[in-house]
């Protein structure tokens, strides 16, 4: 699960980095909330994205027979 988190993180980060040279610099409060997430995820634990992701199943081990 920490690979996809870091892959979400990589992704907003560079979407938002180009959002914000093409169209708006605004974007750059996007970039900024994604580094203080993951920022204060590294201190508390606590990750929104692991919340979401971990209801949808994701990094669950398959149950079979």
């Amino acid at each position: 699960m920490q690979l996809i988190m870091r892959r979400f993180a990589g992704v907003f980060i560079l979407a938002s980095l180009l959002l914000a040279h093409y169209h708006s610099p605004n974007w750059l409060w996007f970039t900024g909330f994604v580094g203080f997430n993951s920022l204060q995820s590294s201190f508390t634990n606590f990750c929104p994205l692991e919340m979401i992701l971990a209801k949808l199943g994701v990094g669950r081990e398959p149950s079979g027979s």
